[in-house]
């Protein structure tokens, strides 16, 4: 199917939108989420499950901050089957519990993105998918911090226990220079993004914060990314 059917399919259903507000205190890189700025951040709301044919809908809570510097997304994904084994950098961490950020800045050149994808013991990959990158598939973002609950296993392997796992993330802005009209934005700059979230070995699920309408079948989908605008203010309370 041409990539045109498949834009237009994408775009057949309604996008996600989310208000990024400002971060009203300090956030900590230490995959526990419990500082106040995330408890006053709203969360982004459901998850799709684009592909779902049978299995537990796991449900995923993302909420996301900026300030001048960084980007901040933190992720609590609920799961009852957590497994991760690759470790290697820039390895292929969405066969495991893995999640993701696909993040363009510039609304009106949305096929221009980046890649942040981190699987639970915290093995990361990252791709620059622009047009301007003349570099290696795989790409190296300047300043990225970022923990997972089970950060720096050697593997995971499924418990009896497991219930959830979380994923904290600060991106600096500057990162994105070449394509925002901003770094860092300014009140009500938009960017388009998506969420998205895959399963381990058990109960396997792909679920996307913006919907992705068939006949497309990746995450790889930017017309399908949500919108965020971004709100110089404190959440409101």
């Amino acid at each position: 199917m041409c990539m045109f059917t498949v834009a237009a399919l994408a775009q057949a259903q309604p996008l996600a939108h989310y208000d990024v507000y400002r971060a009203a205190s300090r956030i900590v890189i230490d995959a526990r989420l419990d500082e106040p700025a995330w408890r006053q951040a709203p969360p982004v709301g459901d998850f799709h499950f684009n592909w779902w044919k049978q299995g537990e809908k796991e449900p995923t809570l993302v909420r996301l901050l900026w300030d001048d510097e960084n980007l901040y997304a933190g992720y609590l994904c609920r799961d009852r089957h957590i497994s991760a084994y690759v470790t290697e950098r820039h390895g292929p961490v969405s066969k495991d519990d893995c999640v993701e950020i696909f993040l363009s800045p510039n609304p009106e050149k949305v096929t221009n993105y980046y890649t942040f994808e981190i699987n639970a013991i915290g093995a990361m990959l990252n791709r620059c998918r622009t047009d301007w990158w003349k570099g290696p598939p795989t790409w190296e973002p300047e300043g990225v911090r970022y923990r997972t609950t089970f950060h720096g296993l050697p593997r995971k392997d499924e418990a009896s226990d497991d219930d959830h796992w979380i994923v904290e993330l600060a991106i600096p802005l500057r990162n994105f220079a070449r394509d925002a009209a901003h770094t860092p934005p300014r009140d009500g700059d938009q960017w388009r993004l998506n969420l998205n979230r895959t399963g381990g070995v058990t109960n396997r699920q792909s679920s996307t914060w913006s919907p992705i309408a068939p006949p497309a079948t990746s995450f790889h989908t930017p017309q399908a990314f949500g919108t965020v605008r971004f709100v110089n203010r404190r959440p409101p309370r």
